[in-house]
């Protein structure tokens, strides 16, 4: 091909911008207090405008840098909107620069499904970004409670230097307390309320028309759940209001995504269901926890990945619920 004059100054701005953008990025990576990752993150497209990111089956290590869970994009024709933000600003920028891959629009939005570390330590490299950060306001009880500064100190050991000099918990720039709908180029974006269920404040995000539902931890595919102080007998009713919504689509917070929500919701709700239907007949019965665990057939369970890390302290979390049901008659 002959290099014309026109082409040959074409050529040389293209030059001249990309090593701008070289120089600018270098500049903005020596200025995070965090540490780079260049961990595996492929984007799997679920929508004509929808794409999601998905972690590791596993509990956060220093080998998986903490990328155990899913995040979310949309690219509406007017901007970006994000759903979680990942397990720290590092894990964020690496999705920051997957997204930059498919559209120079601008990040403008990040809904947090909940306020669990491996969903939200991701906030301030978004926020650096560009972004506004919405969280229901249900998720303030976490944010302030000793579990909060426990797992963050827990994170510090596993995954500090990905975290960054000085990292505190990072609030939303909204707290919302009702169901949102946004019409954001040629997408229209419906924040519900699912909560309370993991969590109190647990959001769900559908993307019409995409019919992409992202679920938050409401529904896990191909792991275990992590209960923690959830209110089982509330997220079993959470699920249903979740399968109510019409989505040919839906990312959970934890697995692959999934063609038949109501299929892949089993998982969650069978292993909920089992662990109130075994630790509430050892409440009944006056069992110890101890005597409660060992008598229990774990079979059904204990091949899916993360049921060592996980299942022992669900169980004693749900025999803690269920003699609380007990007492009152619940």
């Amino acid at each position: 091909m002959r290099l014309t004059p026109p082409r040959l100054l074409r050529l040389a701005a293209w030059l001249v911008c990309t090593i701008l953008a070289g120089f600018a990025a270098g500049a903005l990576a020596a200025d995070r207090p965090w540490a780079e990752t260049d961990i595996e993150m492929p984007v799997i497209q679920v929508g004509p405008h929808s794409y999601y990111v998905q972690g590791l089956l596993e509990e956060a290590t220093a080998a998986n840098e903490g990328f155990m869970s899913n995040a979310g994009f949309v690219i509406t024709g007017d901007g970006v909107v994000v759903f979680d933000a990942l397990g720290s600003p590092a894990l964020a920028d690496r999705l920051l620069a997957e997204i930059r891959k498919r559209t120079s629009q601008p990040v403008k939005l990040v809904i947090i499904s909940h306020y669990h570390a491996d969903h939200f330590y991701g906030i301030p490299a978004l926020r650096a970004a560009g972004a506004k950060v919405w969280a229901h306001a249900l998720a303030r009880t976490y944010i302030e409670s000793d579990a909060a500064q426990t797992r963050l100190a827990e994170r510090r050991d596993i995954i500090g230097p990905y975290l960054g000099r000085n990292f505190t918990l990072p609030l939303p720039d909204r707290w919302i307390d009702h169901d949102e709908t946004l019409q954001m180029g040629e997408v229209t974006l419906h924040v519900r309320h699912l909560g309370p269920a993991h969590t109190p404040e647990d959001l769900g995000l559908l993307v019409e028309p995409d019919g992409v539902l992202f679920s938050g931890d409401v529904v896990y595919t191909g792991r275990v759940p992590f209960i923690g102080n959830a209110d089982t007998r509330l997220w079993l009713t959470a699920i249903n209001r979740l399968l109510a919504i019409d989505a040919r689509v839906m990312v959970p917070g934890h697995g692959p995504a999934s063609h038949d929500p109501h299929k892949d919701a089993r998982l969650t709700r069978d292993y909920l269901v089992f662990l109130r239907e075994r630790m509430g007949a050892a409440a009944r019965d006056l069992d110890t926890f101890d005597e409660a665990y060992a008598n229990v057939d774990w079979s059904r369970f204990a091949a899916i990945p993360t049921f060592d890390a996980a299942n022992r302290a669900n169980a004693y979390s749900v025999f803690l619920e269920m003699e609380e049901e007990s007492l009152h008659g619940q």
